[in-house]
């Protein structure tokens, strides 16, 4: 690693405080979202598709009157689809940069697993080596036996359009 990577990853290593994340799993892996930005999380349930969506956009559902887009992160992250299960859930988010009117979007997950504290000393800077998919993470979570990849979930889905995401606000 050449030193302008080196300094760079210190300094993202030095900038996290450390904080609480919801896990959850797709395919073999495990994910976590700042806690802060999870609204709630409701198993699956009847999803309307949209028309002229991208591919990544299952559809909208109605939580308590509110009509709010889901979004399949399989998909998102060019993953093979797989059918729903007893375990599929929606994590439903607040994105935006209005803290008293945030947009919540669903995120369609294979399953939820816990919350987990990430220390700083436990916190690694996204590798180099992570392309295109890196622009989502905040980073990584050493834990004991296993990495925890911390999403940026506003940069995950901040490629929707404008106005689909203004129809649940």
């Amino acid at each position: 690693m050449n030193e302008c990577a080196t300094q760079q990853a210190a300094e993202r290593r030095g900038s996290f405080t450390g904080g609480r994340y919801l896990s959850f799993r797709l395919g073999g892996e495990e994910y976590g979202i700042a806690i802060l930005k999870v609204r709630e999380i409701i198993g699956m349930v009847d999803v309307t598709p949209l028309p002229r969506t991208p591919d990544f956009v299952r559809g909208v559902i109605n939580l308590r009157g509110k009509i709010i887009p889901v979004v399949d992160l399989r998909r998102r992250f060019e993953m093979q689809p797989t059918p729903d299960t007893p375990e599929t859930c929606i994590v439903v988010v607040d994105v935006g940069r209005d803290r008293d009117n945030p947009i919540q979007v669903g995120c369609l997950v294979d399953a939820v697993s816990e919350v987990i504290d990430v220390a700083p000393t436990q916190f690694e800077a996204t590798p180099r080596c992570a392309n295109a998919m890196g622009e989502y993470l905040a980073g990584l979570g050493k834990l004991d036996d296993r990495v925890l990849i911390l999403l940026e979930i506003e940069r995950v889905l901040g490629t929707l359009d404008p106005a689909l995401v203004e129809q649940g606000s």
